[in-house]
């Protein structure tokens, strides 16, 4: 496929997406979850992209995000019938699917290790583009409480900060 529509596909999923990304979900969604770029491709246009100003990166902890620029969305608007309409389709329907789980995947960071006395500490963060909304190390008994924190934390991440947020900003 032509390296301009190839361009475009990654533009079109940076739209859809409506959120910066990581080089890494941007990996799993286009070349492993989907065919529609290989991860060559991926590495070569990226920063292409970002030098013709159509992506804009921004680096938190180390971790580079990508989002869209209006000069991209004003590209992909003007040449959008360009990409195949099957895989617009595709990518509109796998998006719609699994926005939220790639959002998840990088917005919250969960670790565990063991400490010296045999206790174990369970790093949790809540992580956006341009800063850390929220970090917290939790020290548990054992494994399996540092496992079971370790799982529960995608599901509610979200719960743990609200609460947070009202009783120490809101007062309640």
């Amino acid at each position: 496929m032509d390296t301009t529509i190839l361009k475009l596909i990654l533009l079109y999923v940076l739209d859809q997406m409506e959120i910066p990304v990581t080089s890494e979900t941007l990996n799993e969604m286009c070349c492993s979850q989907n065919n529609w770029l290989s991860y060559m491709t991926l590495t070569e246009i990226l920063p292409e992209l970002v030098d013709a100003r159509f992506i804009v990166s921004c680096t938190n902890g180390g971790v580079d995000y990508y989002k869209i620029t209006q000069e991209g969305r004003d590209c992909l608007n003007y040449f959008f019938m360009k990409i195949p309409s099957s895989i617009r389709k595709e990518i509109g329907a796998f998006i719609k699917k699994n926005r939220q789980s790639f959002k998840r995947k990088q917005e919250y960071f969960r670790d565990y290790y063991k400490n010296r006395d045999g206790t174990y500490t369970v790093n949790l963060k809540i992580i956006d583009p341009t800063s850390t909304k929220l970090e917290m190390k939790i020290n548990v008994a054992n494994r399996a409480e540092a496992i079971t924190v370790f799982k529960k934390w995608n599901d509610s991440a979200s719960d743990v900060y609200s609460a947070i947020y009202k009783i120490l900003i809101e007062g309640e």
